[in-house]
């Protein structure tokens, strides 16, 4: 049985979010403020942390990277800011994904399951689990190195380097180059990247759309003057040798 810590300062919301995970499988333990869940992440390690960011004592962007400073258990983020910008900072800080409020109660268990699938962690579906709670090593990557003009990604290695500059990405943001770089000069539709890169196709494109942003970002482009990434509108995004 998975188990979750739940980090909300509303009582009510703590205890509807509880309600939803033990009725999924998973076993719930929760605190109502960010040095709480330092503590319990420090002394007794979870498969997963659900993070509010507005709490009491801790903004919750600080309570992130305290947490990554000390595990790498996967944090879904619960969030009423929508800025992308601000999800941008958080997805960087170490966020596995995140809900924006208001959501449902399958909202949080299709993302939480995903995420669990994503970082090697047992969903409620599976049999075992790491020992306390540690991630294992990655499985070497069937897909090869790949040089695009200055952009070199080598899926095993998970390294990527631009012009012979090690570029310093998330998990995810790496996941999505490294399937773009795979599938070179080729229009890969939003919904196939959910699909087959964050295996969950039933979630919303601003997922895609905020991590492209951020990978922009570190590829030194922006979407109104790409050189990597160009957007094929109404049909995707591939990944090209600048000209």
């Amino acid at each position: 049985m998975p188990s979750v810590l739940v980090v909300e300062d509303d009582p009510s919301i703590r205890q509807s979010l509880i309600e939803v995970l033990a009725e999924h499988g998973y076993a719930v333990r929760s605190v109502g403020d960010g040095f709480g869940a330092l503590r319990e992440v420090t002394q007794t390690p979870v498969d997963a942390v659900v993070l509010d960011l507005g709490l009491p004592d801790l903004d919750g962007g600080d309570a992130l990277r305290m947490i990554r400073g000390i595990s790498s258990v996967p944090v879904l983020v619960a969030t009423a800011r929508d800025d992308e910008t601000e999800i941008i900072k958080l997805l960087n800080a170490g966020a596995d994904d995140y809900l924006v409020k208001p959501f449902s109660g399958g909202q949080l268990i299709a993302r939480l399951s995903a995420v669990l699938r994503r970082t090697s962690h047992v969903p409620p579906t599976g049999t075992a689990r790491s020992a306390q709670g540690a991630r294992p090593a990655p499985a070497a990557d069937p897909m090869g190195a790949t040089t695009v003009g200055e952009l070199a990604v080598d899926p095993g290695a998970r390294t990527a380097y631009l012009a012979g500059r090690e570029l310093h990405l998330t998990r995810r943001e790496f996941d999505l180059l490294a399937f773009l770089a795979h599938h070179t000069g080729q229009v890969v539709s939003k919904r196939r990247l959910l699909t087959e890169v964050w295996r969950e196709p039933y979630v919303d494109d601003q997922t895609v759309d905020v991590h492209l942003s951020s990978l922009r970002r570190k590829l030194g482009e922006r979407a109104a003057a790409p050189r990597y990434l160009l957007t094929v509108r109404g049909v995707g995004i591939k990944l090209v040798a600048p000209r």
